[in-house]
C-alpha cells in the first residue's frame, strides 16, 4: 500500500528524524503545557505546517493518506506534537480559499500558523468593509506557536435565524486576525495532550476585513484548484484525528514489547514476553491497529481516485471517510488500554511512556471526531436515510 500512497514520501521521513528531538524534549512539553520554540522551529524548517496548503502558495498540498501516516508518524513519537500538527495543518486549508494575495499574507511568513476553535458566543455585525466581532472561543490547539487565530461564527439571514446548507448545519463565517489583536486565556489544565495549549481567546469590538474571511458553504468553489480542497474541513479532521489515535496506539505497541522482553512480573518465572496471555494480546493488538490502519488508508485511496474524476465527494464516500475514522479511534484506544493494563504498576510511573500515552490517547478520544453517535449517524446513511445530523459539514 505504501507505494500506492507516496505522493511525497520525504514528508514521513521527516516526521520519523525528529524522534531525537521530540524525545529529548517530552518532559519540557509536559511540564510547560506547549511544544518548545525548538521543536516549533524544526516543524517549520521541515516543512510540516504547510502540508495542506496550496502549493501554488508554497504548500505541499499533499493527498490524505500520505497527510495522515505524516500525524500518525509524528503521533507516534509525541502525541501533542502530531496533534498539533495536525490541527494547524487543518486550519491552512482556508488558504485554499481566501484570495491568493491574503493567503500570502497570512501564511507566507515561515511563523504563518493558524489555530482555532470550535463556534462559540459571539456577536458580528457587518460594517463597512467587514465585520465588527465580539466573542469568544476555547480549545485552539497550537495557540502558544500560532501568529494567527480563526473564529467560526453562524452567518444570519434578515430574520435573525441561522442561514443553513440542504444538509441542516449552519453555515458559517471563518474569520482571521493577528494573535496580537485577542485576550489569551490559559484553561488547558488537563488530563492529556497537554503540550497543545488548548487555550481560550477572545475579542472585543474588533474590526476584520472581509478580505480576511470565508463564508463556509460547500456552494462557494475554492480560490485554488486541486482535489485536495474537494474535501471538507470535517472529513480531513476525521481522518486526521484517526492518524494521531493509531499513532499513539502503534507508539504504546513499541514501548509494551520493550518492556515485555525485558521485565519479568514479581512472583512469575518468566519474562512477559514467554507468557501466554500477553503474547495473545500481543498479536491482537497488532491485528486490531494494521487492520483500522488499513481500514482508513485503503478507503481514502479509493475516495481519493474517484474525487480525481468526480470532483467531489458523495454521501457515501463521506460515510467511509468518517465510519473508518471512527473505528480507527475505538481500535487504537482499546490497544492503549489492553497494553497499559498488561504493563502492570510499570506504567502508573511518570519516568516511562505509558501512563502519557494513555492520558493522552482518552484526551484524543475524547474529542468530536470520537463520538460513538457517529456510528448511529453512519448506520443511518447505510440505511438509505438521510444523516441525522450535520456532521459532514464544511
Amino acid at each position: 500500500m505504501d507505494a500506492v500512497l507516496h505522493d511525497s514520501p520525504d514528508y514521513v521521513a521527516r516526521a520519523r528524524s525528529l524522534g531525537p528531538a521530540l524525545a529529548e524534549a517530552a518532559d519540557e512539553i509536559e511540564r510547560n503545557r506547549e511544544l518548545p520554540a525548538s521543536i516549533v522551529s524544526a516543524l517549520i524548517e521541515n516543512g510540516l505546517f504547510r502540508l495542506l496548503q496550496p502549493r501554488s502558495l508554497g504548500g505541499a498540498e499533499l493527498d490524505p493518506m500520505t497527510y495522515t501516516r505524516v500525524v500518525e508518524e509524528l503521533a507516534s513519537l509525541d502525541a501533542s506534537t502530531g496533534w498539533c500538527v495536525e490541527q494547524a495543518n487543518g486550519c491552512s486549508m482556508v488558504a485554499a480559499y481566501l484570495e491568493p494575495e491574503v493567503a500570502q499574507e497570512i501564511f507566507g511568513p515561515p511563523d504563518g500558523i493558524v489555530a482555532w476553535g470550535p463556534v462559540g458566543p459571539a456577536e458580528l455585525s457587518v460594517v463597512l468593509g467587514g465585520f465588527r466581532l465580539t466573542g469568544a472561543w476555547s480549545f485552539a490547539s497550537g495557540s502558544h506557536h500560532a501568529s494567527w487565530l480563526g473564529a467560526h461564527v453562524a452567518t444570519l439571514g434578515p430574520d435573525g435565524a441561522p442561514l443553513r446548507r440542504s444538509d441542516g448545519g449552519e453555515i458559517l463565517r471563518t474569520l482571521l486576525f493577528p494573535k496580537s489583536r485577542a485576550t489569551m486565556t490559559d484553561i488547558w489544565h488537563v488530563v492529556g495532550l497537554r503540550g497543545t495549549g488548548s487555550d481560550r481567546y477572545s475579542v472585543t469590538d474588533l474590526f476584520i476585513p472581509e478580505r480576511h474571511t470565508v463564508l463556509r458553504d460547500p456552494q462557494i468553489a475554492p480560490c485554488q484548484p486541486g482535489r485536495l480542497y474537494c474535501f471538507s474541513s470535517s472529513n480531513m479532521y476525521a481522518a486526521r484525528v484517526a492518524g494521531v489515535a493509531l499513532g499513539i496506539a502503534r507508539g504504546m505497541i513499541s514501548d509494551f514489547s520493550e518492556l515485555a522482553t525485558e521485565k519479568t512480573p514479581r512472583g512469575a518465572r518468566q519474562r512477559l514476553c514467554e507468557n501466554q496471555v500477553i503474547q495473545s494480546q500481543r498479536a491482537q493488538a497488532e491485528a486490531r491497529v494494521s487492520s483500522a490502519r488499513a481500514y482508513l488508508l485503503s478507503g481514502l485511496v479509493e475516495i481519493w481516485e474517484a474525487v480525481g474524476e468526480s470532483g467531489e465527494l458523495s454521501l457515501e464516500q463521506n460515510t467511509t471517510i468518517r465510519l473508518a475514522s471512527t473505528w480507527a479511534i475505538d481500535q487504537a484506544r482499546e490497544v492503549v488500554n489492553t497494553l497499559y493494563h498488561s504493563a502492570g504498576a510499570t506504567a502508573i510511573f511518570d519516568n516511562r511512556p505509558f501512563e502519557r500515552r494513555f492520558r493522552d490517547m482518552h484526551t484524543a478520544s475524547q474529542q468530536v471526531q470520537g463520538r460513538q453517535t457517529h456510528y448511529e449517524t453512519i448506520g443511518r446513511v447505510l440505511f438509505g436515510l438521510a444523516p441525522d445530523t450535520a456532521m459532514f459539514a464544511f
